[in-house]
């Protein structure tokens, strides 16, 4: 219930925003989107839950795709987004009533994928880090190519070429087309990221395939962490 309420109040800010006068932001530039800790966010230890940060992300994707225009773009189109991977870092808590920002920006795209770094910050500090790869697919059925995809933006105005830890990250973290193999964890000294000792449990994991990419999900995946952590790829440091 908390989650569609905050979609809900999401998309009257979103709606306010289109009303006012001005240029509306670019699908590669970046959405920041403020919340509070709420009660519902919270855990046993009067932190919010590590599974929140990932249902949390599919509404930062959500407002940068509607403030772009995207989402209806791509809806008249027949197409939709899904979550193919994603992998958090944590790296501080956020406790009652603190408010935060979540930044999302489009870090790629390639012949698979776009993929997607979102930070969590709270007064200038990195709280925690995703980066999450989805794809576009076809209601008819199939895959939007990445020609199209930049082609219905109307072309990008910056490079779109995947930073090699990105790369080096989706293919550690990629599962076989058996199915039955886990993905390797070799590339660049492991793909899940780390977090210090201090938190609830593990760290950083990757999230369910498949999931809607712009809508609300409730996938979970690592604990939430109160020590120092890399992010994916062990290249790009929590500062």
């Amino acid at each position: 219930m908390n989650l569609y309420l905050r979609l809900f109040l999401l998309m009257l800010r979103v709606r306010l925003a289109s009303l006012r006068p001005g240029r509306r932001p670019s699908l590669w530039g970046e959405a920041r989107t403020s919340f509070r800790v709420l009660p519902t966010d919270l855990d046993p230890l009067r932190h919010v839950n590590n599974g929140k940060y990932l249902s949390l992300l599919d509404l930062g994707r959500y407002d940068l795709l509607t403030r772009s225009g995207f989402w209806a773009a791509a809806s008249d189109l027949g197409w939709y987004a899904v979550v193919a991977a994603q992998t958090i870092t944590y790296k501080r808590s956020l406790t009652l009533w603190q408010r935060f920002e979540l930044v999302t920006r489009v870090l790629g795209v390639d012949e698979r994928a776009v993929y997607m770094e979102q930070t969590f910050v709270r007064r200038g500090d990195v709280v925690a880090r995703a980066v999450v790869q989805a794809r576009f697919l076809r209601k008819a059925g199939g895959t939007v190519t990445p020609t199209e995809l930049i082609e219905a933006t109307g072309g990008a105005p910056r490079d779109l070429t995947v930073p090699e830890w990105v790369g080096a990250w989706a293919d550690a973290v990629r599962i076989s087309s058996g199915g039955g193999g886990e993905a390797s964890t070799g590339a660049r000294g492991g793909a899940s990221g780390r977090a210090s000792a201090g938190g609830s449990a593990g760290a950083s994991g990757s999230g369910s395939a498949g999931g809607p990419a712009g809508a609300p999900a409730g996938a979970s995946a690592g604990a939430s962490a109160d020590g120092v952590g890399r992010s994916a790829g062990g290249d790009r440091p929590l500062d």
